[in-house]
């Protein structure tokens, strides 16, 4: 499933030769679209020349909705396309010095680039003013560090925000934001009318490509909102690998590799118990964090956001919810999840059987063992041995983060 790291793929020559080769064709389409010219882009703030704004927002949908398409039939994994933090006052006083950036200097950082790459001399100054801005940025942005990283709302979207589905986000974006295009383009033609520079031929091409545009991105509205969004249920069910996983065996961690994994610096672990309260507080392993099954899509946003390295291990009694947890962790392959081989029940008879009386006969997923005191993770066995020697994993793996990368300016 995408997104596919061509560097990974095909190597540093040619992986790197992939990026140059999409940046030049998003500065040739920039240059073809009238983007190098100063007065193409301020226009848009005067309501003379909407060229930049139906270009951009216009793309700007195209993108959104062959995006979620994708999302919808399962070939794309939206939870490994990087979505920048949300940083809500920083992020609104700097758009608006953007803003006032681009109708002082004519250019955005991008189109910038462009202007200076096909010789104007406006264009090369601009760069130069970007380049010299970024170093004054650097040398003053400890002295309002705090505001810069203020209002902090993480991977934010307007989903979320609303509380809607996303295929009804996007389809109402889709929606209003042809209304934002058909708008600034009658706003252009009023302005090009009164000033008698705008000819029929030009006004009858406009519409119709408008038109043409406006009816594709509504049928891929149609088409998301009937597809839908996968659920982490869809997307176990077409996983294939990780179901291949579970059935040989090697989604489950013995405790001597968690063990291993809880003190290895080079592993950040996450210890999930899947158990009801009183068998939590019973017993449970040293700094796990008990989750109610209901948190599961909360929990699985959190911890997209973990770092590098880190291993999460899904404990129960025995293995069956903890499974079923892990399911919902792995059906994207976003998180590198684990499930605690044989539970918290084989743990003691390995860790702790001198301490307590084994059930001989218990029903599945429940505590096999006679714990006399509630005394959660103050128990000897509950926190894990320290290794010996750090022999090499047969299960757990250390996994890579999904290549991400910032957006920016055109």
């Amino acid at each position: 499933m995408a997104p596919f790291d061509p560097v990974a793929i095909l190597g540093k020559p040619m992986g790197y030769m992939v990026f140059i080769l999409f940046g030049m064709a998003f500065g040739a389409s920039l240059e073809i679209a009238g983007f190098g010219v100063a007065h193409k882009l301020v226009g848009q703030f005067y309501f003379k020349d909407q060229t930049v704004f139906k270009t951009m927002f216009t793309s700007v949908l195209v993108a959104m909705a062959l995006l979620f398409l994708t999302i919808g039939l399962g070939w794309l994994d939206y939870d490994r396309i990087f979505v920048p933090p949300t940083y809500l006052w920083p992020g609104i006083f700097g758009g608006l010095l953007l803003g006032f950036g681009i109708i002082i200097g004519g250019y955005c950082p991008g189109t910038s680039m462009v202007s200076s790459s096909s010789g104007h001399l406006d264009g090369i100054f601009f760069v130069a003013g970007v380049m010299a801005g970024g170093l004054l940025f650097g040398s003053v942005v400890d002295s309002f560090w705090d505001f810069y990283n203020s209002s902090f709302m993480g991977r934010f979207t307007l989903s979320e925000w609303l509380g809607l589905p996303t295929e009804v986000v996007v389809s109402i974006a889709i929606v209003l934001g042809l209304l934002l295009v058909w708008g600034s383009d009658l706003i252009e033609k009023a302005w090009k009318r009164r000033e008698g520079i705008l000819t029929p031929e030009e006004q009858r091409k406009d519409k119709r490509i408008l038109t043409a545009v406006s009816v594709a991105l509504l049928v891929l509205a149609a088409a998301i909102l009937v597809i839908g969004q996968p659920t982490l249920v869809d997307a176990w069910n077409s996983n294939a690998e990780k179901q291949a996983l579970l059935a040989e065996g090697k989604a489950f961690a013995p405790p001597h590799e968690v063990s291993q994994a809880y003190y290895d610096p080079l592993i950040n672990i996450v210890l999930l118990d899947v158990r009801n309260e009183r068998d939590y507080n019973l017993y449970h392993l040293e700094n796990a964090r008990r989750i109610d099954t209901k948190q599961i899509p909360t929990l699985y946003k959190e911890l997209l956001r973990a770092p590098e390295g880190t291993v999460v291990i899904v404990m129960g009694n025995d293995e069956t919810t903890a499974i079923e947890v892990w399911k919902q962790l792995v059906a994207k392959n976003s998180i590198n999840a684990y499930v605690l081989k044989g539970g918290i029940n084989h743990w003691i008879e390995i860790y702790g059987n001198e301490q307590f009386q084994k059930i001989a006969h218990h029903p599945d997923d429940t505590l096999g063992w006679v714990i006399p005191d509630a005394l959660g993770d103050r128990w000897t066995s509950a926190i894990p041995p320290q290794p010996h020697e750090n022999e090499p994993y047969e299960i757990i793996k250390l996994q890579k983060k999904a290549p991400t990368g910032a957006g920016g300016c055109g």
